[in-house]
């Protein structure tokens, strides 16, 4: 999944920037809310992390701006202000959720986890498609029982293939979730990753479930047919 990240601590910045890469998450992060607005205006994410007290324009300032656009992306207020009535308003200002600082980057994927499960409809931890299984919580993936091991990248593509199961999704929505901004890789990159998912998920079984829709794009479904 897409991350935003806004917050004006560098070295704190830096670091949940690298957590949250290293447990396979696209992550643009931001120094101040001023950069923060200007990028949601054109750019969609599945999550949004805000600090509050933030240089040129405040978490409440971006997340009202977020709102007034129409968008519903879930936003977490991540922040070291702790008093009742400041979670009260984060909340009470359209945000999805409230952790203060100190935190354990544990209970930050937990959260992170919660929200955009929330957003994609879904209830579970466990997402399944025919006899695939994807463990949100602990990112274990089987196919008919066996374990199957990803790359980081690898998951967020089968991740974001399952959240979206049965819809077509052209190349350029899915790079554009997976990869962040700073990406400069070639045109193909999804029909590579495609490629090692489908060595890994469907090679060598009957029942294929990921499909190429000529022109349009790739979609993850069971597919029954003769």
């Amino acid at each position: 999944m897409r991350l935003l990240l806004a917050e004006d601590e560098r070295d704190l910045n830096r670091l949940i920037t690298r957590k949250l890469t290293s447990a396979g998450y696209s992550v643009d992060s931001f120094f101040d809310g001023e950069e923060a607005i200007h990028v949601l205006s054109y750019t969609d994410y599945d999550g949004v992390i805000l600090d509050i007290m933030m240089p040129k324009a405040d978490g409440f300032a971006v997340l009202r701006s977020l709102r007034e656009r129409g968008k519903t992306t879930p936003v977490l207020f991540l922040t070291a202000r702790d008093a009742i009535a400041d979670r009260v308003r984060g909340l009470d200002s359209g945000a999805n959720d409230y952790l203060v600082k100190p935190f354990a980057f544990e209970e930050l994927l937990a959260r992170i986890r919660a929200m955009t499960r929330l957003s994609f409809g879904a209830s579970e931890s466990v997402l399944t498609v025919g006899d695939l299984t994807l463990n949100l919580a602990t990112q274990e993936v089987r196919r008919g029982g066996q374990p199957i091991t990803l790359s980081a990248k690898e998951y967020a593509l089968l991740e974001y293939l399952m959240h979206n199961q049965g819809i077509v999704l052209s190349r350029e929505k899915i790079e554009n979730h997976i990869w962040n901004l700073d990406y400069e890789g070639g045109t193909n990159v999804v029909d590579v990753y495609i490629s090692y998912l489908r060595k890994k998920i469907d090679e060598g079984r009957k029942e294929k479930l990921i499909h190429t829709v000529r022109g349009r794009g790739y979609v993850l479904r069971e597919d029954k047919a003769p």
